[in-house]
């Protein structure tokens, strides 16, 4: 298993919501992802970094919202999402860290 930084750069963090929690019956792992990474650079960080084989790779751009901050406007980030199905047999633990 080499983990290297870029795998690293790829994956943020795992999501934990209640629509990711439903995916993971199913297979899925939800991962918050860098905004240009592609599907294969998330197959490859994530089959380096748990050690399992990945069957598909969907994603998702979510766009920033418009809030107030400190009475003037501020903008959040865009968030790209992964969700990440897994092949028979394969799991990840999402509550112990990486």
């Amino acid at each position: 298993m080499s983990a290297k930084a870029e795998h690293y750069d790829v994956i943020r963090k795992p999501i934990i919501t209640e629509k990711a929690t439903m995916a993971s019956e199913n297979g899925a792992v939800v991962f918050e992802v860098a905004i240009d990474s592609n599907k294969p650079t998330i197959k490859a960080a994530v089959e380096a970094l748990f050690g399992v084989k990945v069957k598909a790779v969907n994603t998702s751009i979510t766009k920033g919202k418009v809030k107030r901050f400190r009475g003037g406007l501020g903008r959040r980030k865009d968030v790209k999402k992964a969700y990440v199905t897994l092949e028979e047999g394969n799991t990840i633990d999402v509550s112990t860290g990486l």
